[in-house]
């Protein structure tokens, strides 16, 4: 794999992530890591700056693994594999890249002169807390780096295992902004078992958000992928928004599948095995990019809204599953009428946080 493309050698080269020769691969004869291939490294940076260019409501995040075992066939991040010649089939699912110094790093980002205590994003790329945090336990001493700091931050995931954190979210929320969200798209189980292998079941993760809530972490739901065909059907979107609403998420944020390249092709090869008589339905939804049509995003975002508001879930506004702040609305009379039509487009349209 190609390491040595991430060193700073060269006048135009990006500063490297991790030193080239302190890279230890290893494999673990255990059930729940059979398979899984880890190769631990030694970052040389943590926070990253999110692209200018992107859509993220965020500026900052933290990314401790590169790789899933989740194992969900529709992930956007699958095209990160490919910078380090790593399979974004497969191999993303098992070559799981291990940032084992992380807690150290971030607590020497956090205390530099440059750094001036930005909002951070986490599971943004992967799950933080995916299978690989039971092994390695990296998230205790992010959260404490954070915390000691009084650093604002926020996660997404679908990882049941950040109720081992509890005690350090609820430490962290006493001094400083601290959001959470996780992620259910559905709660068909069978869909779930072929979409989303190596993540705990839907009903699992709202047990989360059900535990979270009860212990005072606020927890929003990302209702994310909405997968057309598969699982938007009016009695399937009100399922799950029931399902949300009995958990006690504070909001929810639905988002329709996007197909980005690298997932595009993984999420194709599954179509074509499983629901072939869809291709062909998918193709056409999906021509003119990766995101479906806005008429599609507007429909599901409107039908979930009504249906939280039925069920006393308040839906959320952009950013708010990240707790990001929205822009203050400008008060110019010349700019009333567009500020107008934005806010109803970020209404009617679906945040992109992936």
């Amino acid at each position: 794999m190609r390491w040595d493309e991430l060193s700073d050698k060269g006048p135009t080269a990006a500063p490297a992530l991790f030193g080239t020769s302190a890279v230890t691969t290893r494999t673990f004869d255990t059930p729940e890591f059979r398979g899984i291939t880890f190769h631990e490294v030694r970052a040389r940076s943590l926070v990253n700056k999110v692209p200018g260019a992107s859509r993220m409501p965020f500026e900052w995040t933290v990314n401790p693994y590169r790789g899933c075992s989740h194992a969900c066939v529709y992930c956007f991040a699958r095209r990160s594999h490919s910078y380090l010649d790593l399979d974004t089939g497969e191999g993303f699912d098992s070559q799981i890249v291990v940032k084992v110094n992380a807690p150290e790093v971030l607590r020497k980002e956090l205390s530099g002169p440059r750094w001036c205590g930005q909002h951070i994003a986490m599971g943004t790329n992967v799950d933080c807390y995916q299978r690989a945090e039971g092994r390695y336990r990296l998230m205790p001493g992010i959260l404490t780096a954070l915390r000691d700091c009084a650093n604002p931050f926020s996660i997404l995931t679908k990882g049941t295992l950040i109720l081992r954190d509890l005690d350090l979210l609820r430490s962290a929320a006493a001094v400083t902004d601290v959001g959470v969200s996780v992620s259910v798209g559905f709660t068909d189980e069978e869909l779930w078992r072929t979409v989303e292998p190596g993540a705990p079941a839907p009903q699992r993760r709202l047990d989360v958000v059900r535990t979270l809530t009860e212990h005072g972490i606020p927890c929003g739901v990302l209702m994310a992928p909405v997968i057309p065909f598969l699982s938007d059907s009016p009695a399937q979107l009100r399922e799950t928004v029931r399902a949300i609403a009995a958990a006690g998420a504070t909001s929810v944020t639905p988002l329709a599948l996007h197909l980005r390249p690298g997932a595009r092709e993984w999420f194709s090869r599954w179509l074509a095995e499983h629901h072939p008589h869809l291709v062909r339905h998918y193709e056409a939804l999906y021509a003119n990019g990766p995101y479906a049509p806005k008429w599609y995003q507007r429909r599901i975002t409107r039908q979930v809204h009504e249906l939280a508001a039925e069920y006393g879930v308040g839906p959320s506004s952009p950013g708010a599953a990240r707790r990001i702040e929205p822009p203050a609305q400008t008060a110019r009379p010349a700019l009333e009428e567009r500020a107008a039509q934005e806010a109803e487009d970020a209404r009617c349209t679906q945040l992109t946080l992936l």
